[in-house]
């Protein structure tokens, strides 16, 4: 009875180890992903934006990481559609910024 005990315990260990290392490595799978995903865009965003233009769009990023990958995907979208034809710089992507702030902005009221 102890050595049955004792086996499931082991079992159970072992499948809880499995498992364990399952997710490790599913995770290690998506951060390979992410960093494959953000060199490309980096990559993109070399070839669109003027060094001004990616400065702003990495302080950007600092402070508001969503509103800079919604850039990012837009522009990505428009350079692929081939309606990027010249390099963005700082101001257009101003305007970009602003627009796609105004449209995602939330607002917020407290009602006493």
């Amino acid at each position: 009875m102890a050595e049955d005990i004792e086996e499931i315990r082991k079992k159970k260990l072992m499948e809880l180890q499995k498992r364990y290392l399952e997710q490790q490595k599913e995770q290690e799978e998506a951060m390979k992903q992410e960093m494959e995903l953000e060199a490309q865009l980096d990559a993109i965003m070399r070839r669109i934006l003027t060094p001004e233009a990616r400065e702003r769009l990495g302080r950007v990023k600092l402070v508001k990481p969503e509103l800079a990958r919604q850039v990012q995907l837009v522009l990505v979208q428009l350079y692929q559609a081939g309606q990027i034809t010249e390099p963005i710089d700082d101001a257009k992507l101003k305007r970009i910024l602003a627009q796609i702030d105004e449209r995602t902005r939330r607002e917020y009221r407290i009602k006493w």
